[in-house]
């Protein structure tokens, strides 16, 4: 029986699915070709610092400002499609789910900061962040982590992320269920999860369906 979630943020809280990098996309230029956004996007990820007070909104002017190729607005448009998503899609689903949530993300050591920002604090129980607790995705012992945070067994949690390498396969090893959020990424992608959904909204109804079983 499924007693409490785990849940991805980048890809999948803020964006509902669309890799960041299709975010990006959708804001640059088109004269800004796909080769040159690809690399710019990488180079902003594995180089990009942010403390602990660091905002998301501050995140993305610095990651457009390491992209170096495109209009400051790029943050912009990106910062108000994600916030319209989280109001609209992400928040509404999550305040359904029904079951106690912890957060297990690959991030910055600002995420209880960005949660802040956005008003979805109230709604985890904890927070199991890569740059504190020293173990990152996939490593299936980050979702082991979150389960404890839970205080339950990973067979009794159900894992819901965006990325199948990162998310659904390390969650599976880990004896999670799993719950994929198939939506636009960074490549052409195959997953057996437990169950797929191609928006959050879907997500109560997904968890639903666990309960029943």
């Amino acid at each position: 029986m499924i007693k409490g979630m785990l849940i991805d943020f980048g890809g999948t809280i803020d964006t509902d699915g669309v890799h960041w990098y299709r975010m990006f996309r959708d804001a640059y230029p088109m004269t800004v070709s796909d080769e040159l956004l690809r690399e710019a996007y990488v180079f902003g990820e594995r180089n990009l610092e942010a403390g602990p007070n660091c905002t998301f909104h501050e995140m993305l002017e610095k990651k457009v400002a390491l992209h170096g190729i495109g209009p400051d607005s790029v943050a912009e448009v990106c910062y108000a499609r994600m916030k319209a998503n989280i109001e609209n899609v992400a928040r509404p689903a999550l305040e359904k789910v029904g079951l106690p949530m912890v957060l297990v993300t690959n991030f910055y050591g600002n995420m209880h900061t960005v949660l802040e920002e956005f008003g979805l604090s109230g709604l985890f129980v904890d927070v199991v962040e890569s740059s504190v607790v020293g173990v990152r995705k996939p490593d299936p012992e980050i979702f082991r982590l979150g389960a404890k945070a839970l205080g339950l067994d990973p067979a009794e949690t159900v894992m819901v992320g965006d990325s199948p390498d990162k998310d659904i396969v390390p969650a599976h090893a880990a004896g999670c269920h799993t719950i994929w959020l198939k939506g636009q990424g960074w490549t052409e992608q195959v997953c057996s999860p437990d169950c797929t959904v191609t928006s959050l909204a879907q997500l109560p109804t997904a968890i639903q369906s666990f309960s029943s079983k």
